[in-house]
């Protein structure tokens, strides 16, 4: 059936640079001296290291446990002994540090005990479950959790399940290559997505640039007998594999700033997390590896198998690097960034290893003043005004950045990939977002110290309040104590007799001489230390100083206080 197809705003099509990676098949890699798997992998929580510095572990054993509400487990990718679970260098472009669990391979790469579960009789929570510990996320780039996204949502179900097979950005074909030797097992992973979300059609979206891929997957869905799952070819448009421009070809809707696609019955996953949830379902494996393209400065520029925690030098070193690299870029030449070495691992979001060198990625040319022509905003596949946002986040003026939607903002690259200014327009809005989250960080803390010491000061108020009113009870308790002794004398006096003056004086006067009685008690039992080894005349003069005290006390005692003291 030729579905109708519609088109979404912008995009560009640079050269493609796919056809050398995909000449030779999927290859295995050998396993490295170690792997260094960092615990922190996905969109979510960190999750907590459940291994020590020499335990043993197996292939598949759980190292890392899924922390949070949104949050995935990690697993060991080969069996072999922990030598250290400590921070390590990150694939990042800040070369920032991450905990990380050292793994040295034993050799054996020995699976530990797998679970499986069949999909059709398991409830629906539990499966999510299961694949959050399997470590199952998105492999098309934004690595989230995948068992958050399968959720059929407020009505119960979805219209379409959308899989993502575009892989539009140059010189990455690990999609490609999957799709044309693992479609039969990609496809029992959609199968099994459906069912989750209780989808009433399935379209898979493929750019036409890879006709093998598309009859691959159309060959496994007629073999499957399955009903309501269409593998479509798609323009080859740059970036056509974004989920919102890809949503807006195959089914027309345009899911607004705010909202979510499954607001609009839809949702979007890549075929490689569909193998991976085949993987984990079927076969009971976690994700402990995946397919990652090499290509660029290298002899032989291939698809490779390759576990968690691979050093990235190890995995280049089997494709042939040439003399000149100078770089490592995980990602394509759009949205890649650069790695701080050529030694940090492999994780779940790296689909492609671009070897860089002076000749294949020459340094730009000087920037130069904007010139608003407008070529950006008919680039911007979002829809957006870059000019303007860019002069907004030159002159930090975040708001205005904001008024613009900057956040809308995909980090694409179309708009600097068409600039005539040569302005990293890409850049300045990285960094208007990486000030405005600073800058929020900052005000939630301030909040947070603020109602911090406002609760002291409340805590401290009402402490002093509560204070007060024991103070106030009890002496309302001494002052009816007080009044009942007053009110017993008369009584005491006898019948005939005079009543006696209702003064509160002699109340007073024996509080004082129970007071002093008290303090002759405990002076009598407080005996000076260390004076039994004093001389003659320190013993002497201490005993002076106690005659004096003991005639000071009588003479207290036998003078009375003055009246109204």
């Amino acid at each position: 059936m030729l579905r109708k197809l519609f088109k979404f705003h912008g995009g560009v099509k640079p050269q493609t640079n796919k056809a050398p990676s995909t000449t030779a098949p999927i290859a295995p890699v050998p396993l490295p001296d170690r792997l260094v798997i960092p615990l922190h992998q996905a969109v979510g929580g960190h999750p907590r290291p459940l291994v020590q510095p020499g335990d043993r572990v197996l292939k598949g054993q759980r190292i890392g446990g899924a922390d949070g509400s949104l949050s995935s487990a990690v697993h060991a990718s080969t069996s072999g002994i922990v030598r250290d679970v400590a921070p390590a260098l990150m694939p990042h472009t800040s070369g920032l540090t991450t905990l990380s669990v050292i793994i040295e391979p034993d050799g054996e790469d020995r699976w530990a005990e797998l679970d499986k579960l069949n999909y059709r009789s398991t409830p629906p929570d539990e499966l999510r479950d299961f694949l959050r510990d399997a470590g199952v996320v998105g492999l098309g780039g934004a690595v989230f959790p995948s068992y958050a996204k399968l959720k059929p949502g407020k009505e119960g179900h979805l219209k379409t399940l959308v899989i993502n097979g575009a892989e539009c950005e140059p010189f990455i074909t690990c999609d490609d290559l999957l799709m044309r030797e693992r479609a039969g097992d990609m496809l029992k992973g959609i199968v099994a997505m459906r069912h989750m979300l209780h989808a009433e059609e399935v379209l898979i979206g493929i750019e036409d640039n890879k006709p093998e891929a598309i009859a691959a997957v159309q060959a496994a869905i007629a073999a499957s007998g399955e009903a309501g799952i269409e593998a479509v070819a798609i323009p080859t448009r740059y970036p056509a594999g974004g989920a919102k421009q890809l949503i807006r070809v195959l089914t027309g809707i345009e899911v607004p700033h705010g909202r979510r696609s499954t607001d609009f019955g839809v949702q979007c996953f890549n075929v490689g997390t569909a193998y991976s949830i085949f993987e984990a379902l079927e076969l009971g494996r976690p994700l402990v590896s995946r397919i990652v393209t090499v290509a660029g400065n290298v002899a032989q520029p291939r698809n490779y198998e390759v576990l968690i925690g691979t050093p990235m030098d190890h995995l280049v070193r089997l494709a042939g690097p040439r003399a000149d690299t100078d770089r490592y870029i995980m990602g394509g030449p759009m949205m890649g960034v650069r790695m701080p070495a050529f030694d940090v691992p492999v994780v779940k979001a790296t689909n492609c290893v671009l070897v860089g060198s002076p000749a294949l990625f020459p340094p730009p040319p000087p920037e130069m003043p904007c010139i608003r022509c407008g070529e950006c905003a008919k680039a911007c596949p979002a829809d957006l005004a870059p000019f303007e946002m860019y002069w907004f986040s030159r002159s930090k003026n975040f708001g205005k950045a904001q008024e613009y939607h900057l956040f809308d903002c995909i980090e694409c690259g179309c708009c600097s990939f068409v600039c005539p200014s040569h302005i990293p327009l890409v850049d300045y809005f990285r960094f208007s977002k990486s000030e405005i989250w600073a800058r929020e960080r900052e005000k939630d803390a301030a909040d947070t110290a603020r109602d911090r010491f406002e609760f002291k000061n409340l805590r401290q108020e009402r402490e002093k309040q509560e204070k007060a009113e024991k103070l106030a009870a009890k002496a309302a308790a001494t002052r009816e104590k007080v009044a009942a002794g007053d009110a017993a004398t008369p009584a005491a006096a006898g019948a005939g007799a005079a009543p006696a003056k209702p003064s509160g004086d002699d109340a007073k006067r024996a509080l004082i001489e129970a007071a002093m009685e008290k303090a002759r008690q405990q002076k009598a039992q407080a005996a000076p230390k260390n004076t039994e080894v004093a001389a003659p005349e320190i013993q002497a003069e201490i005993a002076a100083i106690d005659a004096r005290r003991e005639s000071a006390a009588k003479a207290t005692e036998a003078t009375p206080p003055a009246p109204g003291a």
